[in-house]
């Protein structure tokens, strides 16, 4: 992140947590996507910085953070909370990506007097699957035949809890490009680490959770505002964040043109806005 960042730790159960700390004004708490995966939002930060105090943590799963479950719903959201608490703030904005935004969906449901405001970015959704098979099926329309197969084979062994965090990697890197509007554009893989236990148990648990379809029943009580800002060409179709945001009443979307499921990379200064707007009630 730029500008001057601090470490903080939280305890938790089975070790703690870290995190970091930058910026000054409002409190944000940023939660990346995976699951299992190494915090890959300092990009996402850097657009905060100036005009909010911005905080992200290593999901549990990898060091720094204890690398011990259990790696349930339950506890994620517990351990954000712990995140919210240690840093002292009653209140703050939450922004979650992908896994991070299905994460961000169940805390504001569950505990919606914590939360200040709510921006999603390109989420697995909370209807249905939430737009996994779609996004397995155009990921693996994106990528060349071979490639695809290769990637197939490493991510179901990774999701039975076999094979190597190595194995993990590679699949990402092959399926990578298919993120993107434009595969043959994208940028370089950021350099991340993957813990094959917290993919595939958080997994599980999510499946669990849409299988009771919990989540649109009581989405409705979270009344901050909120957006949802969706890549028009991801590979999660939009209108899976579309039925989710229609769950919290005056949520607002904006599906951009030219967007994959990392938007902040393809169009810097998104995530920057939509904070903004939820910040102004706008």
């Amino acid at each position: 992140m730029t500008g001057s960042t601090s470490t903080f730790v939280v305890s938790v159960p089975g070790g703690s947590l870290t995190g970091w700390r930058a910026g000054s004004g409002p409190p944000v708490l940023i939660l990346h996507g995976g699951p299992g995966l190494s915090d890959y939002t300092e990009p996402m930060a850097d657009e905060l910085v100036d005009g909010f105090t911005v905080y992200r943590y290593q999901q549990r799963g990898l060091a720094p953070s204890t690398t011990t479950g259990p790696f349930d719903i339950e506890t994620h959201v517990a351990d954000a909370l712990a995140v919210l608490d240690v840093v002292d703030e009653t209140r703050a904005f939450l922004i979650g990506h992908s896994w991070g935004g299905h994460l961000a969906m169940h805390l504001a449901a569950t505990y919606p007097d914590r939360w200040l405001g709510l921006v999603v970015v390109d989420p697995l959704g909370v209807i249905g699957d939430g737009g996994e098979s779609d996004m397995m099926r155009i990921m693996g329309e994106r990528t060349p035949p071979e490639a695809a197969e290769r990637a197939a084979e490493l991510d179901a062994r990774a999701m039975r809890g076999e094979g190597t965090p190595g194995d993990a990697l590679e699949a990402l890197s092959i399926v990578w490009p298919a993120y993107f509007a434009t595969p043959e554009k994208a940028p370089p893989m950021p350099a991340m680490r993957m813990s094959l236990t917290c993919y595939a148990e958080t997994w599980d648990s999510i499946h669990h959770e849409l299988s009771r379809q919990t989540l649109p029943g009581i989405l409705g009580r979270f009344r901050a505002p909120t957006v949802f800002v969706l890549g028009a060409d991801s590979p999660i179709p939009p209108r899976h964040g579309i039925d989710s945001a229609a769950l919290i009443p005056g949520a607002k979307t904006e599906v951009l043109d030219g967007c994959g499921h990392f938007p902040w990379l393809e169009r810097p200064g998104v995530i920057r806005s939509a904070i903004d707007s939820v910040r102004n009630g706008t």
